[in-house]
């Protein structure tokens, strides 16, 4: 009779741990469940649920997570009909590829330097990297802006790329992997005539791949989602990402907003589900105290 008392309360306690997390889980999959209805849903549809909105008449608006017929229309426009769209999507590719791929070549380096390396005021030097890691871009987008301007880069692509390209958070999350590699395999290396260019292609890079991939799937989370930065440094809408895309705000449009938000997550989820693994060994490695 105990056992099957026990046996019952561990199946109760389950139950309640799975309710508990499974409720804050069903609260941030609403918005995404409600991109997807709306994006399927007809435009007669959206115009009675949004009437209350574009007409002042008073009302709540209304809405239901399953369309009474669900159709395709919203999302051929946009592909198919809609060349801003299609020009701020290739935009972000653009941003996004060469952002990550200007981080690889720099932060790479820097975190091998950093981690390997003692030299004078190292320790200070990794300390102002971190401190300007903790800075947010509204701290520091009126320097970025006098020095993109100084330069002659404003209103062009280059002035979001070369700061991302400088970000210090790619160094830090490196650092970690870099800096937990066994000094007696890189003095190994040496001993056996290896120069410090195989060290870091052979031991490094490979050992501490787990903490570049992260590097890279929080990049592209970050950089294909940015809003600030355009908005701040770009003029011209034609060089806007898809980030900031969003068709004319009237009536008859929600559909397309629904849809251009779908499209821009897809994307997202699927380098996230891509490198999930390497995102949390990172993050742990990065937790971790030296």
């Amino acid at each position: 009779m105990k056992a099957v008392f026990r046996r019952g309360k561990q199946i109760g306690l389950t139950l309640f741990r799975i309710v508990l997390l499974a409720l804050p889980g069903v609260f941030m999959v609403l918005p995404v469940l409600l991109l997807l209805s709306g994006s399927i849903m007809s435009a007669q549809e959206l115009s009675d649920y949004f009437r209350p909105l574009w007409e002042d008449t008073g009302d709540y608006i209304g809405w239901r997570f399953l369309a009474r017929y669900p159709v395709w229309d919203h999302y051929v426009r946009l592909l198919f009909f809609t060349p801003p769209f299609l020009n701020a999507f290739w935009n972000s590719v653009k941003l996004t590829a060469a952002i990550l791929l200007s981080q690889l070549v720099l932060s790479v380096p820097a975190a091998w330097g950093f981690s390997v390396y003692r030299f004078r005021f190292s320790r200070f030097l990794f300390l102002v990297y971190v401190v300007l890691m903790l800075m947010p871009f509204q701290v520091t987008m009126l320097s970025q802006y006098i020095v993109l301007n100084g330069i002659g880069v404003m209103n062009t692509h280059l002035a979001l790329i070369l700061p991302a390209a400088f970000s210090t958070f790619p160094v830090f999350l490196i650092y970690r992997g870099f800096r937990d590699l066994p000094r007696e395999l890189l003095e190994a290396g040496r001993i056996d005539g290896a120069g410090e260019w195989d060290l870091f292609i052979r031991i490094g890079l490979p050992l501490a791949s787990g903490n570049v991939l992260a590097a890279g799937v929080l990049g592209f989370l970050e950089y294909w989602n940015m809003i600030e930065q355009p908005l701040a440094f770009l003029e011209d809408l034609s060089l806007w990402p898809l980030s900031l895309y969003l068709p004319a705000d009237a009536a008859g449009q929600e559909g397309i907003a629904f849809a251009a938000s779908v499209i821009l997550l897809i994307p997202a989820i699927f380098v996230f589900l891509l490198g999930r693994d390497y995102l949390e060994k990172g993050i742990v490695a990065s937790a971790l105290k030296e």
